[in-house]
């Protein structure tokens, strides 16, 4: 007996993936949880295992392909049996479970005359009645649509995208226009997640950017002082992040509606308890934000191991699913490539997002001189449905208080 190995549900809101590559090819004899494909979701790349032993009938989609969670990626059987094609459009089974957990599957018979699919069961639809008046108010089977919202709930943004209707299919596209040659570049993998989380964030979110700057002569001084020993003793680079993530968690716990996510649904803000920071990584297909877990708990040497971890990791695409979520705050450093101001777009669902340019040396107004200073500009994105502009400005005052007083933060990482 074949089994269809459909693509699982990883949790984490996935819903899809791309073959990034094809460990093994038709006719190749496999084994229980034997790497099959790299899938890259969510930003990840991750590695789909065997759900049984036996011989690869069947490869359903090639590399660079788009996948739905539920479509079939393979058929593995015996060596006598020959499968009769899969469409691509079929459903499986789906479960809310991890890479390493049981994978779902499909069970077939086959034989030279029929192929017969033991379907799974549809779940019952997650959606509130608003929303199911929504889908029936605009004709759509409510059934059909896929949910973006918590475990796959449909929400009204799901019902008025399915109304919409589909774009013809071009049969061809030209390589030039009416003033030249062009190039098109396909919006997939990284790029395209990117692309439809930032436009997720847009769509849902009031934003609001303040700027600022603060003088951070002090603590470039003693970043100047310590740098070498660290990186002697313990074997890492001290950057500034690890600082700014230190002066951000003060800040948050002195703020807490930054540290929040907005509850659409109950009409409620939910404000973390918690502080995990995520750090915006930029790598040759897109962007990247791995999040560092309990950042208050971490000092400052600790912080700048985990940073340059993470961003090795994400550079590598070595990321687990796990270190991409659970972010309430996220810095994005964009002063690494010479910007100073931006209006960064915020990591929906969290509230706020903090840019950060970079270092200038400016003359600043110090007790009636004017003198030569370190200054550090500084942009925060933040959603105004959480709070207002006093509660963001205040936010940046104390941010740049720790920031310009770096002997808080030693504290701080003493303390945390």
């Amino acid at each position: 007996m074949a089994t269809n190995f459909v693509f699982p549900d990883l949790g984490e809101g996935v819903t899809e993936g791309e073959i990034k590559k094809w460990l093994v090819k038709v006719g190749d004899k496999v084994k229980l949880d034997q790497s099959l494909a790299e899938m890259e979701t969510d930003k990840a790349v991750v590695e789909m295992p065997s759900p049984s032993a036996g011989k690869v009938l069947q490869l359903n989609f090639k590399e660079g392909d788009m996948v739905q969670v539920g479509q079939t990626l393979a058929v593995i059987g015996e060596d006598d049996e020959t499968p009769l094609p899969v469409t691509k459009k079929v459903e499986g089974k789906r479960e809310s479970i991890s890479v390493v957990g049981e994978l779902p599957t499909e069970e077939i018979t086959v034989s030279s005359t029929a192929t017969k699919v033991v379907e799974a069961k549809t779940a019952e639809v997650l959606a509130t009645p608003a929303v199911r008046k929504l889908a029936k108010d605009k004709g759509v089977e409510i059934a059909k649509v896929r949910g973006s919202g918590p475990e796959g709930r449909v929400m009204e943004g799901d019902i008025d995208a399915a109304a919409l209707p589909a774009k013809p299919k071009l049969a061809s596209r030209p390589k030039f226009d009416i003033y030249g040659w062009v190039e098109r570049v396909p919006v997939k993998g990284v790029r395209r997640t990117t692309a439809k989380h930032m436009m997720e964030s847009q769509a849902k979110v009031a934003a609001v950017t303040t700027m600022d700057q603060v003088d951070v002569t002090d603590l470039v001084a003693m970043r100047e002082k310590v740098k070498l020993a660290v990186e002697k003793e313990r074997g890492v680079k001290l950057t500034y992040m690890p600082f700014i993530i230190k002066a951000v968690v003060a800040s948050l716990k002195a703020h807490p509606l930054l540290n929040s996510v907005v509850d659409d649904e109950a009409e409620e803000i939910v404000m973390k308890k918690y502080y995990n920071i995520g750090v915006a990584v930029a790598i040759d297909d897109g962007l990247i934000v791995p999040v560092v877990k309990g950042a208050d708990q971490k000092s400052m040497v600790d912080l700048a191991e985990e940073v340059h971890k993470l961003a090795e990791m994400a550079s590598a695409r070595k990321l687990d699913l796990a270190d991409l979520k659970g972010g309430t705050f996220t810095i994005t450093n964009y002063g690494v490539f010479g910007s100073t101001y931006g209006t960064p777009i915020i990591n929906y669902p969290e509230v706020a997002i903090l840019g950060v340019g970079r270092i200038m040396d400016m003359p600043l107004v110090i007790n009636g001189e004017i003198k030569a200073r370190k200054v550090l500009p500084l942009s925060l994105t933040f959603d105004h449905r959480a709070f207002d502009g006093a509660e963001a400005a205040k936010f940046v005052n104390d941010l740049k208080r720790y920031l310009e007083n770096p002997e808080l933060l030693i504290l701080q990482a003493s303390s945390g």
